[in-house]
Formats: structure tokens, C-alpha cells, sequence
């Protein structure tokens, strides 16, 4: 089992990695919208969504995975009314790769999000 860390995505805000590897495969924490140094995105679900992707490709980079190496995501919002405009942006990033996946509504998210990420990839 390998910890995997970047500076390249916000640090962990409590007592978790940013993500795991085990075999030959990652497994991320949530992704929220905050920037690397911490700041939270602020503006509809898109900003959210692209910041979310941001720190998702950063600690992917890092265990040597890819969005195109995804196999699955989970994915939190707090509120399905935004699930259209947060599902245009997502195309963007897995337009040809579409890696299976699960939507949920929730009731918070840490700081206040809209949307959270997790996904397991496979690692090269």
C-alpha cells in the first residue's frame, strides 16, 4: 500500500490521504472545490465542477493514473437540481472514456461544496 500526496491539490483537511494505491490500483479521497493552497472555489456548480477535475487530475498525476485510467467515480452533490450543468461539465473531462459511475444527493459537503469527487484508476 502507497500513500500518494501532491502539493498540486489541496492537503488532506482531516485525517485521510489524498489517496491510496493498492496493487495496481488508486483509490482518491473526495475532491471538493478548493485550490491548492486551500481556497475555496467560489460560484456555481461549473467552477466547482472544473476545480474539482483539477485536483482530481493532480493527485491521479501523482500515483501515475489519468482520468483516461479511471474506472469508476462517485459522485456527491449537494443539490440534483444542479445535475445537468455539473454533468455538461463532466462530459468535458470523460467525453470518449466514460468510466461507470454513481450520482448522489446529499445533504452538506465539507466547506459548504456543491460537489464532490472520488474515483479508482488504475495505475500504470
Amino acid at each position: 500500500m502507497k500513500i500518494v500526496s501532491t502539493s498540486q491539490a489541496p492537503a488532506a483537511i482531516g485525517p485521510y490521504s489524498q489517496g491510496i494505491i493498492v496493487n495496481n490500483l488508486f483509490y482518491s479521497s473526495g475532491q471538493i472545490p478548493l485550490t491548492a493552497e486551500g481556497e475555496m472555489i467560489s460560484g456555481e456548480i461549473e467552477a466547482q465542477t472544473h476545480q474539482v477535475f483539477k485536483n482530481l487530475k493532480a493527485v491521479l498525476e501523482e500515483a501515475g493514473a489519468s482520468l483516461e485510467s479511471v474506472v469508476k467515480a462517485t459522485v456527491f452533490l449537494q443539490d440534483m437540481n444542479h445535475f445537468a450543468s455539473f454533468n455538461e461539465v463532466y462530459g468535458q473531462y470523460f467525453s470518449t472514456h466514460k468510466p461507470a459511475r454513481s450520482c448522489v444527493e446529499v445533504a452538506k459537503l465539507p466547506k459548504d461544496a456543491l460537489v464532490e469527487i472520488e474515483v479508482i484508476a488504475l495505475v500504470k
